[in-house]
């Protein structure tokens, strides 16, 4: 028998992911004295925020619909793998200070962040019946615009 999942759950890991960005960029605002970055990882951060914010109001949304997985294990198996990723998990104070000393640098890891929440939402969308799948591509294109944004600025410091 297929085990069922609820999407609100899904979208929770999510937001935990979105969490881990919005740390990430806070370390960021604080490191860089000059104003230009200061004021771009800030902006960053604050659009994490938002995010939050607003995949909260779309969980909320969500009627308590489950879904089900290929085969048994299948969908624990991806879950745990997606979010013990070691991009999220060296997210730290010290681990910042130690490795991003530029702004390319934290764009760089900003844009990986990005491309991982954009693949964690894509890959969701076959694990929930249809009425969710409109909720999730709200996710990846929030994820995307902010990918586009970075992926701009990145072309400035090179």
């Amino acid at each position: 028998m297929p085990k069922f999942f609820n999407a609100v759950e899904v979208i929770d890991m999510g937001i935990k992911k979105e969490e881990k960005r919005r740390d990430f960029y806070g370390y960021a605002a604080e490191k860089f004295q000059e104003k230009d970055m200061k004021e771009l990882f800030t902006k960053l951060r604050d659009w994490e925020k938002a995010h939050i914010e607003k995949f909260t109001e779309i969980k909320n949304g969500i009627d308590e619909t489950k879904v089900t997985e290929y085969y048994q294990g299948e969908f624990d198996a991806y879950i745990k793998a997606a979010t013990d990723d070691m991009l999220y998990q060296q997210i730290s104070p010290e681990w910042f200070a130690k490795n991003v000393k530029e702004p390319l640098a934290a764009i760089n890891y900003g844009m990986s962040f990005e491309k991982d929440a954009i693949l964690f939402f894509s890959e969701l969308i076959g694990y929930v019946i249809s009425q969710s799948k409109d909720k999730l591509q709200q996710l990846i294109n929030e994820e995307k615009k902010h990918l586009v944004y970075l992926a701009e600025l990145k072309k400035k410091y090179q």
